[in-house]
């Protein structure tokens, strides 16, 4: 006796999307900014502000724009990376607002530049086009792994983009560093969006070279040491993160990009002899600059003893009002809207708005900030863990490293852990070029994310699985 039983082939089942999750975390990610700007209004006028509805459904509709794109072009995303975007983001434009209504702030900057204009609602604008091409990242980029064919377009493009800002006429000196050009009235930072083109560079070069640079040759100190031949990419890049350095008068550039290079260069080859090479060349070429380049010689010696020279020295008054406001914001700080972190002139502008949230918010704000920015850079590993091509990897581990790196040199510099960088805290600080590069930054790991997360399709069934024999014994 024979029985014939009809066996199907079943699917994967489907992971579920998240994109409700995210959804839920958007209105925290709105409600959260909209309850400080508030507390802003209180602590200064005594009353809520009269922009406060504005602003609230301007986040609300610009963070249901960008569900939507997820929602829709990238179901199985990362769903904390966009509500910790809009979150940092809301939250800095309520700092500048903040800054931007202080008195004292607008008399010296009227005295000192001849006049006054507020930064928030640039910043608004900013926000609103950092989220347009966050919607074009994931419109137009399909596949990560695309980019890949752009290896070494993405070097000279990111060549061309370091090089701008020291050409005659056309890059600008911003207290000291040559990081900006002037195009039509506007001012651009190339640097912000040569980190994400070099990070595409050192992906697609690693990926192809990670066997021969992760060779060793002899063992010293515990530490296998690489084959001299094999030294030329690091040395390439030490030698360009010392070029920006001399001639752009930028530190943060120069050990953001060469430190996102070892960090990626780590991962591809699991060496950590590579880590131990890039801090060593790190603090020798800071060493050498810094003994003929007045610029790095000043924020050193603000950083060494900022209250020797505070009377004598513009880098040293700054690090000494931030040290100051850290001071005074104490444990659970002072309140939003009643420090005195305005003295410093161009705080809403640069690294130092990091020093309204240390007084107003205190040790608990700034952890709380450190803290989101980590639940980025940890997002932005898991999505590299995740991935499931060595490129994606790479090249989501080098944005994450990136981010990381540019976080602990502005916040190491206005604490005094380390020298002044001069970089724009992200998402935090006014400036349009950060604020473009870094939702560019969220919608690339998006989009990894979403590929990694991404149910692999069902494979086709062959036409022997669909009947079964199944022959008994009668």
């Amino acid at each position: 006796m024979s029985v014939v039983t009809n066996t199907t082939t079943i699917g994967a089942i489907e992971l579920p999307s998240r994109r409700n999750t995210e959804l839920m975390l958007l209105g925290f990610a709105v409600v959260i900014p909209m309850f400080a700007y508030a507390n802003v209004g209180l602590a200064i006028d005594g009353k809520l502000p009269p922009g406060m509805l504005f602003y609230g459904l301007a986040l609300a509709v610009l963070a249901g724009i960008a569900h939507l794109v997820v929602r829709r072009f990238a179901k199985y995303a990362d769903p904390l990376l966009l509500p910790l975007g809009i979150l940092l983001n809301g939250l800095g434009v309520v700092f500048i607002w903040r800054l931007d209504q202080s008195e004292r702030l607008q008399n010296l900057a009227k005295r000192a530049f001849g006049g006054f204009s507020p930064s928030a609602p640039n910043q608004m604008l900013y926000t609103a086009l950092g989220i347009a091409l966050f919607a074009g990242v994931l419109l137009i980029l399909k596949d990560h792994r695309t980019l890949q064919r752009f290896t070494y377009i993405s070097m000279a493009a990111a060549l061309v983009l370091l090089i701008l800002p020291i050409i005659p006429g056309l890059g600008a000196d911003v207290f000291g560093a040559k990081i900006w050009i002037s195009v039509g009235g506007f001012s651009i930072q190339p640097g912000e969006f040569a980190k994400i083109v070099l990070a595409v560079f050192f992906a697609g070069y690693l990926m192809v070279k990670r066997d021969a640079l992760a060779l060793a040759s002899r063992r010293f100190m515990g530490l296998y040491l690489p084959r001299g031949r094999d030294l030329g990419p690091i040395l390439m890049i030490w030698a360009m993160s010392l070029l920006i350095l001399i001639f752009e008068n930028d530190l943060g550039t120069s050990l953001l990009f060469f430190g996102m290079f070892v960090i990626m260069l780590y991962v591809a080859t699991e060496r950590t002899s590579w880590i131990v090479i890039g801090l060593l060349m790190s603090v020798a070429g800071a060493v050498v600059v810094a003994s003929f380049s007045g610029h790095v010689e000043a924020r050193v010696n603000a950083w060494l003893d900022p209250f020797g020279c505070y009377a004598t020295s513009g880098a040293c008054e700054q690090v000494g009002q931030s040290l100051m406001s850290f001071g005074s914001g104490g444990v659970l700080g002072t309140g939003l809207g009643q420090g005195h972190s305005d003295l410093i002139l161009f705080a809403a502008n640069s690294d130092f708005i990091f020093s309204t949230v240390g007084e107003e918010l205190g040790l608990a704000g700034v952890m709380a900030f450190l803290l989101l920015y980590g639940l980025i850079v940890e997002r932005g590993v898991r999505t590299a863990l995740a991935a499931r091509d060595p490129f994606g990897k790479l090249f989501a581990i080098g944005l994450s490293g990136a981010f990381a790196l540019q976080i602990f040199v502005v916040a190491g510099g206005v604490m005094g852990l380390i020298p002044l960088t001069g970089m724009t805290m992200p998402f935090l600080a006014s400036g349009g070029s950060s604020v473009l590069a870094n939702w560019a930054l969220i919608g690339i790991l998006i989009r990894i994310s979403d590929t990694a997360r991404r149910p692999a399709p069902a494979p086709a069934p062959s036409p022997d699985s669909e009947m079964t024999q199944v022959v008994r014994p009668s």
